[in-house]
């Protein structure tokens, strides 16, 4: 073989030795980086089971079930509370948006809200507030109560006949907040354990058809623009996050 051959060869070899390592060394980098951020769930969200109360969780329920109580005996306190449009629209009380979320139909209403805040609000609660701190929690909780349900006044401003009331909004939020942070984890739906990523998935296939095509005076509406709401807020929050996510979803680890 001529030498210049030979030394163009080499130096192609050399080259393609060097991508090689180089291509090597930042996907060693790049999963390095993937499971660390899959320690972030792990390690500041524990299996499932933390003891240590988390206050701000705890204030909201316990505020959220005093009133709701107060108004499943008193009317008048729920029709000042709940989302009526024409309120908000015509009489610019915009506190509607953030009250609605403290009263409730009826006690199952109220339960199921408050059970799934309780098991999910104190995990997210020491979650964000390695972030912002348990007052950026509580704000995160009331700000989700307003997202979750301006598509629905926006769309029934002017119609005097719609009401909504309940802390569903919020409370996906909340939820689907764990759900991107811990997307196998078991939850028990009716004693059924579901893996967190398939419960979501039911979840709003469930709620889109409903909120089409159902009749069953539930705001699914809500549901869906907590969800969506809760994902967000924790992407911007701890945009690895998502590479996170990602990686998690690849590898299941049940519990």
């Amino acid at each position: 073989m001529p030498r210049f051959l030979f030394e163009l060869k080499g130096a192609e070899t050399t080259a393609a030795s060097a991508e090689a390592m180089e291509f090597a060394s930042l996907e060693d980098a790049r999963q390095d980086a993937l499971r660390a951020l899959c320690e972030i769930a792990r390690d500041e969200l524990p299996n499932g089971h933390d003891r240590e109360p988390r206050m701000v969780t705890v204030l909201l329920i316990a505020v959220t079930a005093i009133v709701s109580w107060m108004g499943l005996h008193n009317r008048a306190l729920i029709e000042r509370l709940i989302l009526w449009p024409p309120a908000i629209h015509r009489r610019h009380q915009y506190d509607r948006l953030v009250t609605h979320g403290f009263v409730h139909a009826d006690l199952q209403h109220l339960l199921f809200n408050m059970i799934t805040l309780y098991f999910f609000g104190r995990l997210i609660e020491r979650f964000f507030a390695q972030y912002i701190g348990e007052v950026g929690f509580a704000l995160f909780y009331l700000s989700a109560l307003v997202v979750a349900i301006l598509p629905t006044y926006l769309g029934h401003r002017d119609d005097p006949s719609y009401r909504s009331l309940g802390a569903s909004g919020a409370v996906s939020a909340v939820l689907f907040a764990f759900i991107l942070l811990r997307p196998w984890s078991l939850i028990y739906v009716f004693f059924v354990p579901l893996p967190a990523i398939v419960y979501g998935a039911m979840y709003v296939g469930y709620s889109i058809w409903m909120d089409r095509n159902g009749n069953d005076n539930v705001n699914h509406s809500a549901h869906l623009w907590g969800a969506g709401y809760g994902m967000v807020f924790t992407l911007v929050l701890e945009p690895r996050v998502g590479p996170a996510f990602l990686q998690g979803l690849l590898q299941p680890s049940f519990g």
